[in-house]
């Protein structure tokens, strides 16, 4: 898309891009507190940014504590993601199998504690946001408790691996057996519950939370799957599908949050943080369409009546386009509220 820029320019046309909730909002609010930053002779020495598309507390009410409000493929599909991000000066390489491993948490108001996994590569927001000063650049994902450690036993069993085989005549259990085959586990007592199987295969205890989840899913049962040929995958995200779709009756919620650990010239150091928590309703629209539309929407209407006057591909990250867009949300009802001065120990740890 960059290699356009120049023939967008010769047009005389924008193309912008990234403007929604994530990539979009999360752009725009941070370049606001970053410009700001810089704007006092500051520099942004560590700079977190999580996002997180949930059902509301009150509908996170199955193990995995998930719901889907936005592409559910997607979902599942971002759990077989690699890792790259800065903390503290040093690159960290996280591979796919090992994504779920280091969640820390967060306590978000009105919301609770939330835990946070990496969120693909981060490196490339040193450049983008203007910050190469940053020690520490890190962009994670929320979720509620419980989504990692399911996830990864999931992940573990090679269960939304792509690779498609034969799964004629095979039920949700037989499946499951096949994987800890595939690992080279043999089961110990014959006709044991498959759930004790599990726990022995991975080396985990057998009231292990994931182990809740597996079970609620339906892969501990002994159901035709009726498949041909096909991924673990497909199975498993069609599962989720089923059980885990957002009713009429419930509201989703988006959370985001940035943290910014600041240092000036006379030896001052801040923490500046930026938060928004953002509710559906379920008698109008979800959250999620209203984050990720609304600023595309507004972007659009700018451009057509000229209020954006520069050309070739952009994302977001310039005062020019991100301040009126932030300005048109907040009087949507979408805003972030943002805290400055705080003590280096609200910083992320």
């Amino acid at each position: 898309m960059r290699q356009l820029d120049a023939q967008a320019k010769e047009a005389g046309i924008i193309i912008l891009n990234e403007i929604g909730l994530d990539p979009g909002i999360d752009h725009m609010s941070a370049m606001r507190i970053i410009d700001n930053i810089h704007a006092k002779g500051g520099a942004v020495l560590e700079f977190y940014s999580v996002c997180g598309a949930l059902p509301a507390p009150e509908a996170a009410d199955n193990p995995f504590r998930y719901k889907f409000s936005w592409s559910p493929k997607g979902v599942v599909m971002a759990g077989n993601n690699d890792a790259l991000f800065l903390k503290h000066g040093k690159i960290v390489n996280v591979p796919s199998k090992e994504l779920f491993n280091y969640p820390f948490e967060v306590d978000f108001p009105e919301v609770g504690r939330l835990e946070v996994y990496p969120n693909r590569d981060s490196l490339a927001y040193r450049d983008i946001y203007g910050i190469p000063e940053a020690q520490t650049v890190y962009r994670g994902t929320f979720r509620f408790k419980g989504w990692c450690e399911s996830l990864n036993i999931i992940k573990q069993l090679g269960l939304i691996s792509y690779e498609k085989w034969d799964m004629s005549g095979m039920s949700y259990a037989d499946l499951i057996g096949k994987q800890m085959k595939n690992l080279g586990y043999k089961p110990g007592i014959a006709n044991r519950n498959i759930r004790f199987d599990v726990a022995g295969c991975l080396g985990i205890p057998v009231d292990s939370y994931a182990l809740d989840s597996l079970e609620w899913l339906g892969l501990f049962e002994d159901k035709p799957m009726n498949r041909k040929t096909d991924s673990t995958f497909e199975v498993v995200s069609d599962l989720m599908i089923k059980k885990m779709g957002l009713a009429e009756d419930e509201r989703d919620m988006v959370v985001l949050q940035h943290t910014f650990l600041a240092a000036y010239s006379d030896g001052r150091k801040e923490v500046v943080r930026s938060r928004m928590l953002d509710f559906g309703s379920p008698s109008t629209d979800t959250s999620i369409a209203r984050t990720v539309a609304l600023p595309a929407a507004i972007g659009v209407e700018m451009i057509l009546k000229g209020e954006i006057r520069e050309k070739g591909v952009h994302i977001p990250v310039i005062p020019a386009i991100y301040e009126p867009v932030l300005n048109a949300l907040e009087d949507l009802g979408i805003k972030m509220t943002e805290e400055f001065g705080l003590p280096v120990s609200e910083n992320i740890k």
